[in-house]
């Protein structure tokens, strides 16, 4: 099998982000195997989509929901 960047993503180790809502329908999923970089997926479609970002930017984006600065 060929390695491909969705094969790396996907062989990460996924965890529900503590930011997703209680009620279960509203949860992302993170994986913090990838250095340089945080892949967010919906944890209903655990094989659809991954949206990445720099770990920089996930991480001032992290500061901004915590402060509740738009």
């Amino acid at each position: 099998m060929r390695t491909t960047p969705e094969n790396r993503l996907s062989a990460g180790t996924w965890r529900k982000s503590t930011y997703s809502g209680g009620s279960g329908d509203n949860c992302l999923e993170v994986s913090n195997d990838h250095p340089g970089i945080v892949p967010v997926r919906d944890s209903k479609e655990p094989h659809g989509p991954v949206l990445t970002f720099r770990t920089a930017d996930w991480s001032t984006f992290i500061q901004h929901i915590k402060s509740g600065t738009p």
